[in-house]
């Protein structure tokens, strides 16, 4: 039987700051558990690291990189950066690892522990359990290794400006067309894309107005950001006419979601179908397929096939997609959350500042707004519903909620979709539920919530 990790979840370690695993002690045996894998492999190993703009960001990154040194692997800080910006450090600069102290999309009370390895990948499963166990060990241990550097490596921020600059200047090289006559909204969430979009956008000659992008270590993600797009849709219909584009990031800015100019939401699913067809008229959607997820609307599938493009699904999380992409040779996919993947260039994980220069190269390429280009996706009445949960139970083995899926998809009957799964990061079981009537919709999907309540609710 496959052995389940206890740390890490879909998108690294996650917990809230000060409580373990995240507490001052753990994080430093964290690094550690890092700087011995990275040793065995490289005896003069290297290891990048950034953060988002949380408080606790600075002391976890410090503690991580105390670790690291204690095992002779040589820190370069970038300071506050994004997730990918980080990826594109690690293979570029030809670091052993990459390592990002961030919660993504979660309040600032948490926070979380991502690693990349030198190609910018992130690791693969086998290898974050055998560092999970290595972990466990040293945390039971809580002893000092005899190699702990009396000097302690230099703090964390505000970093080296050159490694964030050298990400900024990768990224405009990758725009080929002329920018300079939009005008975009730009919703920082108050996170990592608050030290590069300026910078980024201003090199394109993009006319950019930034929202959120004063952060004090509380603020990131609160009622902004990708997790609330609605917020940025509403900005746009109020200044009708202003601008050309709105983007919205999340915490450490690896998505994005996008506003069209008359205040509408634009998520990934409508992303990935423009993205798609720009892709496929330039000759470079390898099998001409996309690879999406489960949680992907069963719109994107029908508008994709009439382009005579194919759609994959696979599990939730981009680090899945990215696994299902290279399977199946796709150089392109990504989740209805923001997160996409661009692989007919450099990328190795999903950029929501990469994506926000392809939506605008895409806009200039064929002279159409936003809202033209995605106008023939009819989405499926779709609801999405989180229930807190005591454990992880299989639903195979709860039998009222097994009845009640199977119940649901007899009735939809191709006509629509149920999925029911458990977060990768959080104590929670996700339900969608997808119909062509809203009522039917919902009836469903209240059905379901209420069986998992009922059995295995917290």
């Amino acid at each position: 039987m496959t052995q389940k990790r206890q740390l890490f979840g879909t998108d690294g370690i996650r917990g809230v700051a000060g409580e373990f695993p995240l507490t001052a002690e753990s994080t430093f045996q964290i690094g550690r558990a890092l700087g011995q894998d990275l040793a065995r492999n490289s005896p003069r190993a290297r290891a990048v690291i950034g953060q988002d703009t949380r408080e606790s960001s600075a002391w976890i990154a410090d503690r991580v990189a105390l670790g690291l040194a204690s095992c002779g692997v040589e820190i370069a800080s970038a300071g506050v950066i994004t997730t990918p910006g980080v990826a594109y450090l690690a293979r570029s600069r030809k670091f052993e690892a990459g390592i990002v102290i961030s919660a993504s999309h979660n309040p600032w009370t948490d926070n979380g522990i991502k690693v990349f390895s030198a190609d910018g990948y992130k690791l693969p499963d086998s290898r974050e359990l055998a560092i999970e166990k290595e972990i466990f060990t040293l945390v039971q241990s809580s002893s000092m290794p005899a190699g702990t550097p009396t000097r302690p490596p230099a703090p964390s921020l505000p970093g080296d400006a050159e490694l964030r600059r050298a990400y900024i200047d990768w990224l405009a090289r990758n725009v080929t067309a002329d920018l300079r006559r939009f005008r975009v909204l730009v919703d920082c969430a108050n996170g990592a894309a608050t030290a590069e979009a300026p910078g980024l956008f201003r090199t394109c000659g993009v006319q950019a107005v930034l929202l959120h992008a004063s952060p004090d270590g509380h603020n990131i993600n609160e009622n902004c950001g990708a997790l609330h797009p609605e917020n940025l849709a509403s900005a746009m219909a109020e200044r009708k006419g202003q601008f050309d584009l709105g983007v919205t990031f999340d915490g450490d800015a690896d998505r994005a979601l996008f506003s069209d100019a008359n205040g509408k939401v634009i998520n990934g699913d409508a992303v990935l179908l423009l993205a798609a067809r720009h892709m496929q008229a330039l000759g470079v959607l390898a099998k001409n397929t996309v690879v999406a997820t489960t949680m992907s609307n069963m719109g994107l599938e029908i508008a994709l096939k009439r382009s005579g493009i194919g759609m994959r699904r696979a599990n939730v999380g981009d680090k899945y997609v990215l696994e299902e992409m290279q399977k199946s040779g796709a150089t392109l996919g990504g989740e209805q959350s923001g997160h996409i993947i661009f692989r007919d260039g450099e990328a190795t994980t999903g950029d929501g500042l990469l994506t926000a220069l392809r939506i605008l190269e895409i806009m200039a390429c064929s002279g159409r707004s936003l809202s033209d280009l995605v106008s023939d996706l009819k989405v499926f009445p779709q609801i999405i519903q989180n229930v807190r949960v005591r454990e992880k139970m299989p639903f195979a083995q709860v039998p009222q909620v097994h009845q009640a899926i199977e119940a649901a998809e007899r009735e939809l009957n191709g006509t629509g979709r149920v999925v029911v799964r458990y977060s990768g990061t959080e104590a929670l079981a996700r339900v969608m539920v997808e119909a062509e009537q809203e009522a039917q919709m919902r009836r469903i999907a209240g059905v379901i919530v209420e069986s998992i309540r009922a059995t295995l609710g917290a």
